[in-house]
């Protein structure tokens, strides 16, 4: 008798258990979908609060800024390569004479923006286009150092 009472509780407490658990997931769906609705709701509002930022961060070279555009501009005429009026669009004329100036500058004349003729021009970077950086002729404390270094001569 002592066998059939112990399945007996154990039936009776995988019943409650389960009964528990479906009281139990039934409360956690709700409070889902009512944070599901909270949070869709807070997300629309953040939405339309960032929309007039971008969203995501463009990778590679943008376009230069009209203000940039008249400054490069003004760089080419007083080289005497643009003879224009700087509009701050990049025409024909602008790259007339950006061409103009790569060729004289011994650079490639693509009549392309690129960072060895703004450099040319004055307004880039000084290390622009520069070739990678050589190794240094000190010992690294990061690297172990090379095998021929570490041989002596006898």
């Amino acid at each position: 008798m002592r066998i059939n009472l112990q399945k007996a509780t154990h039936l009776a407490s995988s019943l409650l258990l389960a009964a528990g658990l479906g009281v139990f997931a039934g409360s956690l769906q709700a409070k889902s979908a009512r944070g599901k609705a909270a949070r869709s709701t807070a997300h629309s509002s953040a939405h339309k609060r960032k929309s007039s930022r971008p969203t995501r961060r463009e990778r590679g070279q943008q376009a230069p800024t009209p203000e940039r555009i008249t400054e490069i501009q003004q760089a080419l005429a007083k080289g005497g390569s643009y003879t224009g009026t700087p509009s701050g669009k990049w025409d024909e004329s602008t790259e007339e004479a950006m061409r103009k100036f790569q060729e004289s500058h011994g650079l490639n004349p693509t009549g392309k923006l690129d960072a060895r003729s703004l450099q040319q021009l004055g307004l880039g970077s000084q290390i622009a286009g520069v070739a990678a950086p050589r190794p240094s002729a000190t010992a690294s404390k990061l690297t172990p150092p090379s095998t021929q270094a570490v041989q002596r001569h006898p």
